[in-house]
């Protein structure tokens, strides 16, 4: 079980790697939801996005117990390129199984922090195939995407600085969910900080497991795979998901189309580039406006790495 203590000393250990990002507020989004909105803009973090505190948090503690001689992890983008940024940190090599799928620009970073990306068949058991293979013969520790106490407590900072940064007391914090390191992370840092304040998962209907496996209670696939949101097309794990059963309100979905719209909505108003991942979140709340109107709502935006070559407007 992943303690309120876990999450208070991954804050202190990674606190001097990155960046405490600002939370901002956007008038004509205001109105336009009937709700005041509070972006925590992890666009702005290390490696532009929030999975720089669940890679450091695993790797700072792997290379401080000697735990191996490399990392390596699969990734379709930012997980990669924390854990790439987090080994050049600790000298240790970074091995990064990637599909072939993934953006470049995301496989372009990841070279930039000097690890070297193995690439595979865009499907889990090719990923998982090449882990297995780096281990066997590099003598390497997986820090996996989400499946990881270490990589979730990590997370969870992010909320925990939503929540601490906040003269208030929100009503709902919501986040985009895939793996659900991030969902997970939010709910336990709501539940320990704010226990007031609901959590709610935004998840792209073309990739939708995460609703279906709340529901069940057994992790489940989701009907198709389709979705703009390059970094949410992963399935929960038992971990994440048990977690997610506990201490979420509900997961919501929102459509291509839908997701596009607010990710442009965000660009245009808020003047800030966001990955269309990111805009899921805003995209449930313009979904489902009556069901928020007059709250205070946190949202964590979760990156920023686009491929411009690839914008959905």
């Amino acid at each position: 079980m992943i303690t309120v203590e876990d999450i208070q000393k991954a804050h202190e250990r990674i606190r001097d790697h990155i960046h405490h990002t600002p939370v901002f507020t956007n008038h004509t989004i205001n109105e336009l939801t009937g709700a005041a909105i509070y972006f925590k803009c992890e666009n702005f973090q290390k490696i532009g996005a929030f999975k720089a505190r669940g890679g450091l948090n695993a790797v700072l503690q792997v290379a401080a117990n000697n735990e191996a001689q490399a990392i390596t992890t699969h990734s379709s983008g930012n997980h990669a390129q924390a854990v790439a940024y987090a080994a050049k940190k600790v000298g240790l090599p970074a091995y990064i199984v990637m599909p072939k799928t993934a953006p470049i620009v995301k496989k372009n970073a990841v070279l930039g922090y000097g690890a070297e990306v193995i690439e595979c068949e865009p499907t889990l058991d090719a990923r998982e195939a090449g882990v297995k293979e780096i281990i066997e013969t590099r003598g390497a520790v997986l820090v996996h995407p989400f499946d990881n106490d270490r990589v979730i407590a990590g997370q969870a900072t992010a909320a925990k600085e939503l929540i601490e940064d906040s003269t208030f007391t929100f009503d709902t914090i919501i986040t985009p969910v895939g793996g659900g390191g991030l969902l997970s992370g939010t709910s336990l840092s709501a539940h320990y900080f704010s226990p007031s304040t609901k959590v709610v998962g935004a998840e792209p209907e073309g990739a939708a497991d995460a609703v279906l496996s709340f529901k069940s209670g057994k992790v489940e696939k989701p009907p198709y795979i389709s979705s703009i949101a390059d970094g949410l097309l992963t399935t929960l794990s038992e971990r994440t998901l048990a977690i997610i059963r506990e201490h979420v309100s509900e997961i919501l979905l929102a459509n291509d189309e839908e997701i596009a719209a607010a990710m442009k909505l965000i660009w245009e108003r808020m003047k800030i580039i966001v990955e269309p991942s990111s805009a899921v979140a805003l995209a449930v709340i313009i979904k489902n406006k009556e069901r928020f109107a007059g709250q205070r709502i946190g949202i964590i935006i979760s990156g920023g790495n686009v491929d411009l070559a690839t914008l959905p407007f």
